[in-house]
């Protein structure tokens, strides 16, 4: 953006709609998996769905969308980012090559999709079948890709066991808020089953026109805006939306990612994420809402 004296959201935008998008439709991003967990649908066919509907929702909001508002919109670069080009390069070498960073982000990904594949090609008995079910299970496809991380990021990168530990256990913090939303939106679930709250749904979604797609994509939308976090929207709705599939003959991965679009539109000023666009591009809250909140409503819509 400094070189070629264009505004930074000409860049950012497309930038931010490829990081909003993975992190809403394609697991194993936490969101995603929670939901589907919810909702009891295939990590593997959500991974698919995911990315299917992803492209056309980050073409849409990024380049497209990013092309326009950074005509409408001069961002400069902020004065942090201003720095000494050599004062970027000089630890270049102690970075992780591009090819290791990506082959860490598709490993859990190529064993889930081996898992989801492997239901359908191989025998239900075959011993290779049980082999890549257990490698292939969320919960394992993210921890050999952590260990993995441990071995090439740390051990290869001259990180000592303590500076590992450091940099894992900081990692807990985040995590863990996650861990309780996701604990908190199952617990909704099975309150609203135990109590035949959602029974009553059913049979009033059954009475219904609503397609309980639409239905799930505006009971999260309307979540994200009054709580403004994506995964706590994407909890509630799949706790609403759980009891209801059992008598919709619907794909449960069409609902999750319809919940993730829901969860995506309409970011605003109680979202963390709007706040952190705000801060970094030195923008006002108006253009933020301009730019950021508009692209994440792209995103939701097309998705959708």
């Amino acid at each position: 953006a400094k070189e070629t004296k264009k505004s930074l959201l000409y860049y950012g935008i497309p930038l931010l709609a490829g990081l909003a998008v993975t992190h809403a439709f394609v697991p194993p991003t936490p969101g995603p998996v929670a939901v589907a967990n919810l909702v009891g649908a295939d990590l593997g066919k959500v991974i698919l769905v995911g990315i299917l509907c992803g492209i056309p929702a980050a073409i849409c909001a990024g380049p497209l969308f990013g092309k326009y508002i950074g005509k409408k919109i001069y961002a400069e670069v902020p004065e942090y980012l201003d720095m000494d080009e050599a004062a970027i390069t000089k630890d270049d070498d102690k970075l992780p090559s591009f090819g290791l960073i990506i082959s860490l982000i598709l490993i859990p990904l190529v064993l889930i999709l081996l898992n989801t594949a492997s239901g359908i090609i191989l025998p239900e008995e075959s011993m290779a079948k049980k082999v890549i079910g257990f490698i292939g299970h969320p919960f394992s496809a993210l921890i050999i890709a952590v260990i993995l991380s441990f071995i090439t990021l740390g051990k290869f990168k001259g990180l000592s066991r303590d500076e590992v530990n450091k940099v894992a256990t900081s990692a807990l913090a985040p995590a863990g808020m996650i861990i309780l939303v996701t604990g908190a939106g199952g617990v909704f679930k099975q309150v609203l089953v135990d109590s035949s709250i959602g029974t009553m749904l059913a049979e009033k979604l059954a009475g219904s026109s609503l397609n309980p797609i639409i239905l799930a994509f505006l009971i999260a939308a309307v979540v994200r805006v009054a709580a403004g976090s994506a995964t706590v929207a994407m909890m509630t709705a799949g706790g609403i939306i759980a009891p209801l599939l059992a008598g919709v003959d619907v794909e449960p991965a069409l609902i999750v990612i319809a919940i993730a679009s829901g969860a995506t539109v309409l970011s605003h000023v109680n979202d963390s994420g709007f706040w952190l666009v705000n801060r970094y591009f030195g923008i006002s809250e108006k253009d933020t809402l301009r730019s950021w909140t508009v692209m994440e409503t792209i995103i939701g819509v097309v998705g959708l």
